[in-house]
Parts: structure tokens; C-alpha cells; sequence
């Protein structure tokens, strides 16, 4: 199932990133694209303060004019020269185009270190901001994944208890179960409260289901018991004529019908209810003893019944557990075709189960009408509904006995026509000594 379809384990296309691996994604993407934004900004602000305030304190200090006593040192030095040169007091004279050199030089070589300067600055910021960026925004994602968890925590319980009803092995397996979730009031307990109302209503659905047709069975076994008495009281009158007689064997197959269909319906109610009294039993006894019972009706139909009574040791209720090997071989029995026709019933242990497997000859079935045959009133051939001695719950029965077991039954039709039926049961464990 979630091939991997919405609700189970997946692989290959299947696979997808869970919500917690989604939000915690998004909230440590978000985090990273705020923190490229913030050294962003940062980088820009950094770079222009450290251009405007580097060439601000330069041209401060190599544009500053002389002060008011240089000056005028300068001037008592000079004399007034006409050269237009300086003239120090111990008569020196300093060439002004020299000293012009010299500031340029010096004004390049500070531009220089403060390019070498502001490119230093902007590495180690791109730099080391960049790898901080990274730690915290690892820390913060797994900050993130850690509150995800605990915040999707109770919407996991939710998920396990609905993959456990719906993995129940009957609809209405595991319907008792709640989640009762428990806590803060926020959006998922009320999911888990909606939850849990509508596993209640379908819960009471099903019980009901099951208690009307238990009812509605046991109330119309009353009539039928008394109009098959009514017949047999007429049929046996010393004054019947043979039409009476007729008329009565035709209403007498008629009501036995009727009562196989309502015994049916009362089986099949009761095997939908979950086995309590389970108590060890051997496969193979049943086996064969279904097939000494079911003789008589193979020899009349023609039918040959091979057993093969192998030991197969399981828990559960003997009567449903015989009613299942029953229902298969006489439906092997009905639904064969010619005098050479055969039914194969066999037990045995396979590891941790017990396998039952009864295969029978007869008309080819289509493969897509198999799982049709397991619904309740279904069968291959629609016109045989009312002249067939079953009453089209054989197998619903058999499906639910199992189910009812913790078992599982798959059938598959034959190359040369007939059904190969398999039951597989859990084996019963040792009581430990």
C-alpha cells in the first residue's frame, strides 16, 4: 500500500521527504536567507564607512595647512627670499617641489594601505561571516528538527493508531481503539477528537450491523421451522394426493434453502466477532474428518476427495476452523465439472504457519473474478443462485473465520480449470514450562 500508495511504507518512486525534514528545510532556508541578507547589508555598510572615514582622516592630514608659528618661522627664516625657496636659521635652503613629491608619494602609499586595509577587512568579513552564518544556521535547523519533532509528535500517534485499525485483518478490526490524545488544545488534538467521534460511529455502525442480522436470523428461523412442519404434516396426511406431494418435497427444498441461507447468515455474523475461548487443535484431524464427512456427497457427484492430513498445529475455535474446511471442499465438490472431477485437501506446518490448501477441478475461472467470489451472494454463474445447494456465503464465511483467526486466505484459479485455495494460520506457540 503508500506501491507505495497514501498510507504505507514506500520505496523507490514512492519515497518523499517527511513534514518534520519539510519544516525543518524551510525554517533553517528562511534562516539562511536572513543571514545572507543581514551580512549583505552589513558588507555594504562596512565597506562604505571604511571608504568615506579612510580618505576623510587622509586628506586631513595631508592637506592640513601649516600652523600659525610654523608660519611664521618659516618667514623670519626666509627674509623674504625672492627665491621662493625656505630658509632654515642655519642658512639651508628646502626646494617646495621636493616636498610636493614627497606628499604625493606619501598620498599614494596611503591609499595604498588603505586599499590593502579595506580588502583585508571585507575578506575576513565575507569570510569568517560566512562560517558563522553556516554553524548557527546548522545549529538552528537542528534546533528546528528537534522542535519539529516534538511539535508533529502527537500527529504521529494520530498516524499510528489509524495505521493500526486500518491494518486490522476485518473492517471492523480495532474500531474499539481511541487515540485519547492528551494535552495542549491546539489544531492536532482536535484532529485526533474528530478522529476518534468518527472511529466511534463507525464502531457502533458496525456492532449494529452485526446485532441486526443476529436478530433478524434468529427471528426468522421461528417461521420457517413452523411452515417446514406445517409441509411434512400435510405430505405425510393418508389422504395426500401426489400433487400435494410434489408441491410439498418443491417447498420443503425450498425452506431447507432458506434455513442453509439464515444458518449462513448467523455463521457468518458470528465469525466476524473476534475468537476469545482460542484453544490449541490439530489441522489434520479436521481435515480428515471433513473428508470422511463429505464423502457420501463427493461419491453422488462424482467427485473423488483426496486428503492429506499432515500435521499443522494451530489455536482457535474447532467448530468455525471445521466449518472452514468444510465450506472449501464442498464448495471443490458443487463446482466441479465431468466424472473425472477431484478435490485435494491438504495441511501442513511451514515455519512460523500452518497452511491449509484445497484445490479442486472444474470450469476455468477468470483471474479478475476471484476476489468477487469472497463478497457475500457472489458467485461466477448468476442463473445457479436458485437451484444450487449452497447459499453464496461459503466463501464470505471462510474469509471471515480466518480474518477472525489472524490468518489470511488467497485464492487462484487453476490452468486447467477450478480454484487452488490457500489458508494461512498463525502456528500455535509453545507454552513455556
Amino acid at each position: 500500500m503508500r506501491t507505495r500508495t497514501r498510507a504505507g511504507a514506500g520505496t523507490g518512486a514512492g519515497r518523499h521527504i517527511t513534514l518534520r525534514a519539510r519544516l525543518t528545510l524551510t525554517y533553517g532556508g528562511l534562516f539562511l536567507l536572513a543571514g545572507l541578507t543581514l551580512l549583505g547589508v552589513t558588507y555594504a555598510l562596512f565597506t562604505q564607512e571604511l571608504s568615506r572615514s579612510g580618505d576623510t582622516r587622509y586628506l586631513a592630514k595631508v592637506s592640513a595647512p601649516p600652523t600659525a608659528g610654523a608660519q611664521s618661522g618659516a618667514e623670519n627664516d626666509t627674509g623674504g627670499n625672492p627665491a621662493g625657496g625656505r630658509v632654515h636659521a642655519r642658512g639651508e635652503t628646502v626646494d617646495t617641489a621636493s616636498d610636493d613629491r614627497l606628499h604625493i608619494t606619501l598620498e599614494n602609499l596611503m591609499r595604498a594601505q588603505t586599499k590593502e586595509v579595506r580588502d583585508a577587512a571585507v575578506t575576513s568579513l565575507i569570510t569568517q561571516g560566512s562560517i558563522a552564518l553556516l554553524v548557527v544556521g546548522g545549529i538552528a535547523a537542528g534546533f528546528g528538527w528537534l522542535i519539529a519533532g516534538q511539535v508533529l509528535a502527537p500527529l504521529h500517534r494520530v498516524t499510528e493508531t489509524a495505521r493500526r485499525i486500518a491494518a486490522a485483518p476485518a473492517a471492523d478490526r480495532g474500531l474499539h481503539e481511541r487515540i485519547a490524545l492528551r494535552g495542549r488544545r491546539d489544531e492536532v488534538a482536535e484532529l485526533a477528537d474528530t478522529f476518534d467521534t468518527m472511529i466511534e460511529r463507525l464502531d457502533r455502525s458496525f456492532d449494529g450491523q452485526r446485532r441486526f442480522v443476529a436478530n433478524a436470523s434468529h427471528e426468522l428461523r421461528t417461521p420457517l421451522t413452523v411452515g417446514r412442519a406445517m409441509v411434512e404434516v400435510a405430505m405425510h396426511r393418508r389422504s395426500a394426493s401426489p400433487d400435494v406431494l410434489r408441491l410439498g418435497e418443491a417447498l420443503l427444498q425450498i425452506n431447507a434453502r432458506h434455513e442453509r441461507l439464515i444458518g449462513g447468515l448467523l455463521l457468518l455474523a458470528r465469525s466476524e466477532n473476534e475468537v476469545v475461548n482460542a484453544a490449541p487443535l490439530d489441522l489434520a484431524d479436521v481435515v480428515a474428518h471433513v473428508a470422511a464427512q463429505t464423502a457420501d456427497e463427493a461419491a453422488e457427484a462424482g467427485v473423488a476427495v483426496r486428503a492429506d492430513a499432515g500435521e499443522a498445529v494451530t489455536s482457535g475455535d474447532a467448530l468455525l476452523l471445521e466449518r472452514v474446511v468444510q465450506n472449501l471442499v464442498e464448495n471443490g465438490i458443487r463446482h466441479n465439472a465431468g466424472a473425472d472431477g477431484w478435490v485435494r485437501v491438504a495441511s501442513r506446518t511451514a515455519g512460523p504457519r500452518v497452511v491449509l490448501e484445497v484445490a479442486n477441478s472444474g470450469p476455468v475461472v477468470p483471474p479478475y473474478e476471484v476476489p468477487a467470489l469472497f463478497g457475500p451472494f457472489r458467485r461466477l454463474d448468476a442463473d445457479r443462485v436458485v437451484t444450487a445447494k449452497g447459499a453464496g456465503l461459503g466463501l464470505s464465511i471462510v474469509q471471515s473465520i480466518v480474518r477472525a483467526h489472524g490468518g489470511t486466505v488467497t485464492a487462484r484459479p487453476r490452468a486447467g480449470g477450478g480454484l487452488d485455495v490457500e489458508v494461512v494460520l498463525p502456528v500455535r506457540q509453545p507454552v513455556p514450562v
